[in-house]
Order: structure tokens, then C-alpha cells, then sequence
């Protein structure tokens, strides 16, 4: 009876491991043809058209070829526009952080003094986020005028969601012991964050400063296009005159700017680390 019992427990084992299998494939092939499914509707809705690409390809070889020897006659205007933008990006950058480092602690689920401004305050960081800098920078072209200004607004509303978000989520895996040590000598949580968890964030806060930094330079060379100013503005204007020698050296600078700036950010992040 023993033996005949083991059996059929074995029998029972086997087929609920092979009907768990089952389900398991299931589940596999139904999501490989959502993804398929997914992807096929990219393809379509991107209109992507490899042979329009490869018709494409010797009218981009011919302009690559007018392109050269590159323009260099206007170099110092586009050395100023291109510290226009990194001044743009810096001051940006700045004005994010500044903004970041209040809305970081409100959106901190264990250290918020508010919790009920939790959600608000991740909702309204979101939206900073889903908004691009590019969009930000038309807005303020309407409101401020042309010129860098308004492109420095655009990306320190842009960056404050990304970077306050950065900062959150790393304060909420931190421990807070000596935070909550300067609370019990009858410290508000306002003097225990500034004196206990402040100097704890600050080489998390300076290293994310240096990534936005360098990202918003690559990203501040397209606010041109909407008359944000920077070295876009020059970028767009060659385009439009279809000068490809000059279009060759703006966007040579920008490469040799974004390298040095990419090195400097990243050796200064190590030193942080």
C-alpha cells in the first residue's frame, strides 16, 4: 500500500510539474507576441523605409564631401556661441540643483517633515521630467524673448525633475542614524537635515550636479532651433544656408567641447566617488 501511495504521489508530482511547465510556455509565447506585435507597430508608426535610406545615403556622402575644408573664418563668433551654451547649461544646472535639493526631501518617503505633500510633490517632479528642455525653452522664448536666457530657464525646469528625483531616490536607501541621533538631542528635522544628512548627500549631490551639467551641454546645442540662443542658433542658421563648411566647424567644436567637458565631469566624479 505504502509503495502504491509513493507512486501515485509521484504520478501527481510529475504531471503538476508538467502542467506548470506548460503555463510557464504559455506565458513565454504570450509575451514574445506582444513584444513581435509591439515592435511591428514601431516599425509602422516610425514609417521606417530602408530602401529611402539607402537612396538617401550618396546625397549625404555629397553634402559630407562640400563639407570640407571646413569654414574656420567665423571661428571666434562660434567659440562665443558655444560658451553661450555652456554658460547656459551651467547656470541651468545650478538653478536645478538649488531647487532640487528642497523638493528631493519633500519627495523622500522617509525623511518628508510633509508626508502628505509625498505624492504632490513626486507628481509634480514627474511633470518637470516628461516636459523636455526643448519645450520649456519655446515657452520661455514667448515669455522672456530670444537669447540664452530663455534656454537657461528650459533646462533648470527640466533638469530640477530629473535631478530632485535622483536625489530622492538615493536619500531613501540611506541610513538615517545619524540623522534621527540629532533629532534626539531635541533637533527639528529641519536642523537634523541640514547638520546630519546634508553633509552625507553632498558628494551624491555634487556628482549628479557634474552628470546634468555635461548632459545639459549636449542637450542646450538643439535649444537654437527655438531661438533659445547658444551655438543651436548658428547650427540652424548653416543649416538653413545649406553651408556645409561652416555646419562642419560648429559641429567640430561642439565634439571637441563635449569630450573636454565629458573628461573633466568624469574625472571630477571619481575624485568623488
Amino acid at each position: 500500500m505504502t509503495s502504491g501511495r509513493g507512486a501515485a504521489d509521484m504520478l501527481m508530482l510529475i504531471e503538476q510539474r508538467q502542467r506548470g511547465w506548460s503555463l510557464r510556455q504559455a506565458k513565454m509565447w504570450a509575451a514574445t507576441l506582444l513584444l513581435v506585435a509591439f515592435y511591428v507597430a514601431c516599425w509602422r508608426l516610425a514609417q521606417v523605409d530602408i530602401l529611402r535610406l539607402l537612396s538617401g545615403l550618396p546625397r549625404l556622402a555629397h553634402w559630407l564631401a562640400e563639407a570640407w575644408p571646413p569654414k574656420l573664418e567665423e571661428l571666434p563668433l562660434i567659440l562665443e556661441r558655444t560658451a553661450e551654451t555652456v554658460a547656459m547649461a551651467a547656470l541651468g544646472t545650478t538653478l536645478a540643483t538649488i531647487l532640487a535639493l528642497p523638493t528631493a526631501v519633500l519627495a523622500s518617503r522617509n525623511i518628508t517633515p510633509l508626508p502628505m505633500l509625498y505624492y504632490p510633490v513626486r507628481w509634480f517632479l514627474n511633470m518637470l521630467r516628461g516636459i523636455d528642455s526643448f519645450v520649456f525653452a519655446l515657452l520661455f522664448v514667448a515669455a522672456v524673448g530670444l537669447g540664452p536666457f530663455a534656454g537657461m530657464l528650459g533646462v533648470g525646469l527640466h533638469c530640477w525633475g530629473s535631478a530632485a528625483k535622483l536625489i530622492a531616490d538615493q536619500i531613501e536607501t540611506l541610513h538615517l542614524a545619524p540623522m534621527q541621533a540629532v533629532e534626539t538631542t531635541g533637533a527639528g528635522r529641519v536642523i537634523a537635515v541640514a547638520y546630519a544628512l546634508l553633509p552625507e548627500i553632498a558628494p551624491i549631490v555634487l556628482s549628479t550636479t557634474l552628470f546634468w551639467w555635461e548632459f545639459n551641454v549636449r542637450a542646450s546645442t538643439v535649444l537654437g532651433v527655438v531661438g533659445a540662443g547658444g551655438i543651436g542658433q548658428e547650427l540652424k542658421n548653416s543649416m538653413d544656408l545649406l553651408d556645409f563648411p561652416r555646419l562642419f566647424t560648429i559641429i567640430a567644436v561642439i565634439l571637441i567641447v563635449v569630450t573636454v567637458l565629458d573628461f573633466v565631469s568624469g574625472w571630477l566624479r571619481g575624485k568623488l566617488a
